[in-house]
């Protein structure tokens, strides 16, 4: 029958490893490789409301970079304005990456996110000295390509 040993005296024969206390470095150093595989961008405090950023976004989730371009310059909506900036900031960093290796025509939009941000939240006069809220929403995006 084996005696089990305190951890202390294990230690001291070598049979268990100390700890080592490297598990955030070791996971933000994980997370920093896949950043690196990935290209993206991200547009924080967009001024126009989720919902009608994401009819834009659908229009593009999908498409080559090239014709997703090309739509937001024709399309009417206010938001794709917004999203064009994130495209072109995302081949930035695609550029950026890989130093403008490999064709643009391969690349593809592989995910839109469109969230909520921060309200501006304002008020309405109303008749009888009353106040109605306005909610001016915002909306953060985030586009990856690949």
């Amino acid at each position: 029958m084996s005696k089990t040993l305190p951890r202390k005296e294990k230690l001291a024969q070598g049979l268990e490893k100390p700890y080592e206390g490297n598990r955030k470095r070791r996971t933000a150093e994980r997370l920093k490789a896949m950043r690196k595989a990935q290209y993206y961008a991200i547009l924080r405090g967009c001024p126009y409301p989720p919902r009608k950023v994401r009819l834009v976004a659908d229009l593009i989730r999908g498409q080559s970079v090239e014709k997703a371009m090309a739509y937001l310059k024709l399309t009417r909506r206010w938001a794709a304005r917004e999203l064009l900036k994130a495209l072109r900031c995302a081949i930035n960093d695609w550029e950026q990456k890989t130093g403008g290796a490999g064709d643009l025509e391969s690349l593809r939009i592989v995910r839109i996110e469109v969230g909520g941000g921060p309200m501006l939240k304002r008020i309405q006069p109303a008749p009888q000295g009353r106040a109605h809220p306005i909610r001016k929403r915002t909306s953060h995006i985030r586009l990856y390509i690949a």
